[in-house]
């Protein structure tokens, strides 16, 4: 496959496990992925080309997620966020500025759907 097909989505999860379970099944459903450990990581994959999406853990280890979100909601245009998280607080998307949450343990019907929608159409 030659470029994207549907789209670039950066999956940023300090547990290696979650990160190959994203990248598999997103690459199957035809994305382009790219994986980091920690925030400085994914800044260092941000610079190095535009995503469509991230798909965030909202604890990366001992770092809380907040300030990569702001700083991608603050792109031009902006980058949207799948939060990944524990949490079943349905206000916390809103709360935190990500565009959507998906809750651990999710499904791969809901990562491939979710991202999908955030994409918005690219494939």
């Amino acid at each position: 496959m030659t470029g994207p097909a549907r789209g670039r989505v950066l999956v940023v999860d300090d547990e290696p496990a979650i990160r190959l379970l994203c990248r598999v099944n997103l690459e199957l459903d035809g994305y382009t992925v790219r994986e980091a450990a920690s925030l400085a990581e994914a800044r260092a994959v941000l610079r190095e080309g535009p995503v469509d999406v991230v798909l965030l853990d909202l604890h990366l280890g001992r770092e809380r997620s907040h300030p990569l979100i702001d700083e991608l909601g603050g792109c031009t245009p902006p980058v949207p966020v799948l939060l990944v998280t524990g949490s079943t607080d349905a206000g916390l998307a809103q709360r935190v500025g990500a565009d959507a949450v998906l809750a651990k343990p999710f499904t791969i019907e809901d990562l491939t759907a979710t991202v999908r929608r955030l994409v918005g159409g690219a494939g």
